[in-house]
């Protein structure tokens, strides 16, 4: 299993969090995520490689954008 990080520019409530979360969780591969709207924080959990623009695209899919951390 492979963790990974990522910071989301725009989230700010929990509505937020969980736009993201659901985005996130339909890639394949996808076994966990962790929404801190505090930080702008997402943390990616996967058993098999997923690529940063299929999470960037899902993000996006949520209404919020990768940013370089």
């Amino acid at each position: 299993m492979t963790s990974t990080d990522y910071a989301v520019r725009g989230m700010t409530c929990g509505h937020c969090a969980t736009a993201v979360t659901e985005e996130v969780a339909k890639i394949p591969g996808v076994t966990g995520v962790q929404v801190d709207v505090a930080t702008g924080r997402v943390t990616v959990e996967t058993d098999q490689p997923v690529s940063a623009d299929a999470v960037a695209a899902a993000v996006d899919e949520a209404g919020y954008e990768v940013v370089a951390a």
